[in-house]
C-alpha cells in the first residue's frame, strides 16, 4: 500500500511539473505572439523599414549553413557508429566533438571573423555567415547522427546481413530509416538554432541587408532577422518606432520556428512510414 501511494504521488508531481513547464512555454509563446502579430502586415514586410530583405537572409543562410554541414555531420557520424575501430584515436575525435558542442556561439562568432572577414579578406558576407554557422552546427550533428545509429537494434543489421545484403545496402535500406526520426529530430534543432543565432552572424554577416531584392550573391552582407531584433532593442534608428519593430519580428521568429519545425517533423514521419513500410492501423 505504501509503494502504491508513494508511486501515485511521483506520478502526480511528474505530471504537474510537465504541466508547469508546458504552462510557461505556451504563456512565453502567446505572450511574444499577441504582441507582435498585430504588427505583421504588407508595411512590416515591404515597407521602407520592411524585414523581406532579413526574412530572405535567414533561409539562405540557413540553407547554406545546412549545406555546409550536413554532409560533413552526417558521414562523420555514421563513419563512428558503423565503420570506426574501437581505439583511442576514436575516442579522442568523440571528446573533441562533445567539447566543440559546449564552446559558447560568440567564440564561433569572433573565429570565423578572424578567418573570414580578416584573413580572406570577405568582409561581412552571407558566404562567412553561413560557413561559421555550419562549424557550430557540426558537433551537434554528429553526435546526434551517431546515438541515432546506435539506437538501431543490432539485430536489425545482423538479419539483414544475414540474408545476403551488403554494409551499405543495410545502412541505407534498414538503418538510415530506422534512425530517421533521431536524425530529423538533430536537423531541426541546428536549424532552430542557426535562424535564432545573433551572435555569430554579427561579427560575420554583419548588420547590413542588400538593397537588391532576394540577393543570392554570398558575398553580399546578410543581416538576419535575429540580428534584426537584436539591432533594434540595442541601437533603434531615429524616427522609428523600436518596441513595434522588435516585437514584429519576434514574432516572426517564432513562426518561422514552428512552420520550420513542422515542414521537417511531419514529411520525415510520412517516409518513415513509406520507407519501413508500416501497417495501417
Amino acid at each position: 500500500m505504501k509503494a502504491r501511494h508513494t508511486d501515485r504521488f511521483a506520478s502526480i508531481m511528474l505530471w504537474l511539473g510537465a504541466l508547469v513547464i508546458v504552462g510557461l512555454l505556451v504563456a512565453f509563446l502567446a505572450l511574444i505572439l499577441v504582441r507582435g502579430l498585430p504588427y505583421l502586415n504588407p508595411d512590416f514586410f515591404n515597407g521602407p523599414d520592411g524585414v523581406r530583405g532579413q526574412l530572405f537572409n535567414s533561409f539562405y543562410l540557413l540553407a547554406l549553413s545546412l549545406a555546409f554541414s550536413l554532409p560533413v555531420g552526417l558521414g562523420a557520424g555514421i563513419y563512428l557508429a558503423e565503420y570506426a575501430p574501437k581505439n583511442k584515436l576514436t575516442d579522442l575525435i568523440r571528446l573533441s566533438t562533445e567539447s566543440l558542442a559546449t564552446v559558447p556561439s560568440i567564440v564561433f562568432g569572433l573565429f570565423g571573423m578572424i578567418i573570414f572577414v580578416n584573413k580572406l579578406g570577405l568582409g561581412f558576407t552571407i558566404l562567412g555567415g553561413s560557413a561559421t554557422l555550419a562549424l557550430l552546427n557540426l558537433p551537434i550533428l554528429v553526435r546526434v547522427t551517431e546515438e541515432s545509429l546506435r539506437a538501431v537494434p543490432r539485430s536489425y543489421r545482423e538479419a539483414s546481413l544475414a540474408l545476403g545484403a551488403t554494409m551499405w545496402q543495410t545502412l541505407r535500406k534498414v538503418i538510415l530509416p530506422t534512425a530517421l526520426p533521431g536524425l530529423i529530430t538533430g536537423i531541426t534543432l541546428v536549424a532552430g538554432r542557426a535562424l535564432g543565432e545573433t551572435a555569430i552572424l554579427i561579427f560575420t554577416a554583419g548588420m547590413n541587408v542588400s538593397r537588391i531584392p532576394f540577393d543570392v550573391n554570398p558575398l553580399a552582407a546578410g543581416e538576419t532577422l535575429a540580428v534584426h531584433l537584436f539591432a533594434a532593442k540595442s541601437n533603434p534608428l531615429p524616427g522609428t518606432n523600436a518596441d513595434q519593430i522588435a516585437d514584429g519580428t519576434a514574432a516572426l521568429l517564432i513562426i518561422m520556428v514552428i512552420v520550420f519545425n513542422l515542414f521537417l517533423t511531419i514529411p520525415s514521419r510520412w517516409l518513415q512510414y513509406r520507407l519501413l513500410g508500416k501497417n495501417r492501423e
